[in-house]
């Protein structure tokens, strides 16, 4: 399971707010030079020379004490972007336990007979983010070595762990990959596999749920090449199915992208039929329920503990991992109420006033500022609540390709990245100094929302705009790292 779940990501591409950090100055006084050493770059100065237009905010607090080092703009409420899986990770451990699992089961209405089930086969869901084609592939395999081959009743799909949500943001793109549907029974992230090579006559493609063994064909999602420019993708979904059409001329030779799946408890159903098939079980077409029948377990499977989900959810950065933990987390029966819950839970929970309109932060309307966001970490921190050992770690500063040498900082924390906004908050700890807790925040909302649809995927001048901001959130802390403590 843990191999196969990071080939699937690899192939992605209580208390209350410190004192001190609540009444953050908006700027705060330039800082003394060290005996005999060059003071640091002032803060102002790496803002101005970033150029990013719209807004930087950003806090740095002692993380023993709350003590606030540097802030500017502290105050400012500003989109979090997938900073806001850190806040998600909290929220999933304090409900649901570092020892969760998610659970798939494959369970009988009836008695086996000769090998035939006496009524139903069920596929339950739990809302298994992590669920892969290849742990479908082995509950094939089991279910065969149970003695079944067919059933006299259905083959039914339940998904109603969770609530059936038809993409995270409807305002990203169709055919982004990192904005698929949500339902009790996900697979491969809800991605399908698109594939394609020029023919003697068009081109020949091929719609499939690979992972690292298996590679089923779909047949619920089809895809259509069409002789035009543009737009190079357009999406209409059917009861059931999901139906793409992608234009000629973006496609060259040959290549494959993954598309997000927009049924994905008909994706699910289709193929774990088809790898039953492969093992001589003959079931019906599906029958997608929201409801679970009673019914013996046969066959189940579960995920790794959700600590480790939350780590490569943290590493990887994977929106359905967010939103699934969220919405498992918090019980509620849409997106919006469970952003809600976590919401008000963090609010209560750590003093802060930040607004979350999803788990994952891939919407632009969530609303945190870098005071409230490190005020969460910092509380986070001393309480031992477990977050720093599953954020990703790095090291700036250094040796290392600089011309003159830096004080080596290792920085545990999690970025995030919305178009003309970016984030990086976490816990830094300089060798030999003090830890500290920051939060840096930019963002030009003018520029975002100026976008077009069409514009949404690759903005023009975003690559550039995103490397000034994480060289200035990399030149703040470098920068926190040097002040006297």
């Amino acid at each position: 399971m843990t191999f196969t779940r990071r080939w699937l990501l690899g192939a992605l591409l209580a208390g209350v707010a410190t004192p001190a950090l609540a009444e953050a100055p908006t700027r705060s006084p330039r800082p003394l030079r060290r005996g005999g050493a060059a003071a640091p770059p002032d803060a102002s100065d790496l803002v101005a020379r970033a150029a990013l237009g719209g807004a930087v905010a950003y806090v740095a607090v002692d993380a023993a004490t709350g003590e606030v080092i540097e802030a500017s703009n502290a105050a400012l409420r500003l989109p979090p972007a997938s900073t806001a899986k850190a806040i998600t990770a909290l929220y999933a451990l304090d409900r649901l336990g570092p020892d969760f699992r998610f659970t798939t089961r494959l369970l009988a209405t009836g008695p086996i007979e000769n090998g035939i089930i006496q009524g139903d086969l069920v596929l339950a869901g739990s809302g298994d983010p992590t669920l892969s084609t290849d742990a479908l592939g082995d509950m094939a395999a089991k279910l065969k070595a149970a003695g079944v081959r067919g059933v006299t009743g259905r083959y039914v799909a339940e998904a109603g762990a969770l609530p059936a949500i038809s993409a995270i943001d409807p305002e990203q793109p169709a055919h982004v990959g990192y904005n698929p549907a949500l339902s009790g029974l996900n697979l491969n992230f809800n991605r399908v596999h698109f594939e394609w090579k020029r023919a003697p006559k068009g081109y020949a493609v091929t719609m499939d749920a690979r992972a690292e063994r298996f590679v089923p064909p779909v047949a619920m999602a089809r895809m259509e090449v069409v002789t035009r420019d543009l737009p190079v993708y357009t999406y209409m979904g059917g009861q059931g199915s999901d139906s793409w059409t992608v234009a000629s001329s973006a496609l060259g030779k040959a290549g494959s992208r993954w598309l997000p799946v927009r049924h994905p408890e008909t994706y699910t159903a289709e193929v774990f039929q088809t790898l039953a098939r492969a093992q001589g079980i003959d079931l019906p077409a599906a029958q997608v329920v929201r409801v679970r029948p009673e019914g013996r377990t046969l066959v189940e499977w579960q995920s790794e503990p959700l600590r480790e989900i939350l780590r490569d959810m943290l590493k990887y950065s994977t929106n359905i991992t967010a939103e699934a933990v969220g919405l498992a987390a918090s019980g509620e029966a849409s997106l919006a109420q469970s952003a809600r819950a976590m919401s008000l839970w963090a609010n209560g929970s750590f003093g802060i006033s930040a607004e979350f309109r999803d788990h994952s932060g891939l919407g632009g309307r969530s609303r945190v500022s870098a005071a409230d966001m490190a005020s969460a970490l910092a509380q986070a921190e001393r309480r031992g609540l477990g977050l720093r050992p599953i954020l990703k770690t790095l090291e700036i500063g250094g040796a290392k390709g600089r011309r003159k040498p830096g004080q080596p900082v290792t920085v545990a924390a999690k970025t995030g990245t919305l178009n003309f906004v970016s984030g990086l908050v976490g816990i830094a700890s300089p060798s030999g100094g003090r830890d500290l807790v920051f939060a840096i925040y930019c963002a030009d909302r003018t520029r975002r929302d100026a976008l077009t649809m069409d514009d949404r995927e690759r903005p023009p001048g975003m690559p550039e705009w995103t490397a000034r901001a994480r060289g200035l959130q990399r030149s703040l802390i470098e920068r926190w790292a040097a002040l006297p403590a």
